[in-house]
């Protein structure tokens, strides 16, 4: 399933959501569907950063070191 169904379902039962209560299934059919995303988005925003460096003036680079 590619991100983009993801998210497409994950509209889907946002708007199901506003007009009756989902099922149990529905629910933790979103809450799966919502971790999925959240660490997609994770993942990505951590490999931007350990790919980023920060330019100083002189030149120089310093690459930017994760904090814990």
């Amino acid at each position: 399933m590619s991100m983009n169904d993801v998210i497409t379902r994950i509209n889907e039962l946002a708007a199901l959501a506003k007009t009756r209560e989902l099922t149990s299934d529905e629910l933790q059919e979103r809450d799966q569907l919502r971790r999925k995303y959240i660490d997609s988005v994770k993942s990505n925003l951590i490999g931007q950063l350990e790919n980023t460096y920060i330019v100083y003036p002189d030149g120089s680079k310093k690459k930017v070191e994760r904090k814990d």
